[in-house]
């Protein structure tokens, strides 16, 4: 019982810590921002904070809420209810990279090979719902899909409408299968 008490303390700790997110609000183009919000807030929290202080240059966002903005890190689309704590302690990922990472680095997809996941990520974008409905059918809202903690994306191109994501029942399959093919010595 002891041991449960010290880890949900433990775990309200790490989710006031503050962590630094770099953002691009997107209307077209980027307009990169940074924030600082405690691990623990919620994706929704976040795009308030941002929403604030995005309105005084952007005044188009003054006239909506934050339930009108979407978050896309590594194009894909975090519920609101998300809490960044809860990608950071997943370890959890995206087409192109970790969504755990809220620093940025250039464009992932330009460096390298771009079939090799990085250990690097994009600056993750806040958009208006109306410009996302807009735009969905135009590169870079066709490859966007919603976040789903219970997908794994294996494979990542550069080409849109396809859907690159296996069911981790799936993985773990072709893993073992893997495993299973190769000879002991």
């Amino acid at each position: 019982m002891k041991l449960i008490q010290e880890y949900l303390a433990t775990e309200e700790e790490e989710k006031k810590k503050p962590i630094e997110i770099t953002y691009s609000y997107w209307d077209g183009s980027g307009h990169r921002r940074q924030m600082e919000i405690e691990k623990g807030a919620s994706i929704a929290q976040f795009l308030h904070r941002c929403r604030q202080a995005l309105e005084k240059e952007f005044p188009e966002l003054r006239a909506s809420d934050a339930t009108q903005l979407m978050y896309i890190k590594e194009d894909l689309i975090i519920p609101q209810h998300i809490t960044f704590h809860e990608l950071i302690k997943n370890k959890a990922r995206g087409k192109s990279g970790p969504l755990f990472h809220f620093d940025a680095h250039e464009d992932v997809r330009m460096v390298n090979d771009v079939r090799v996941e990085k250990d690097e990520s994009h600056a993750g974008k806040i958009v208006d719902r109306k410009w996302y409905d807009r735009n969905k059918h135009i590169f870079p809202a066709s490859r966007w899909e919603m976040y789903d903690p219970g997908k794994t994306y294996a494979v990542y191109t550069v080409h849109g409408n396809v859907d690159h994501s296996v069911s981790v029942k799936e993985a773990e399959k072709a893993k073992a299968s893997a495993a299973a093919a190769v000879p002991l010595s």
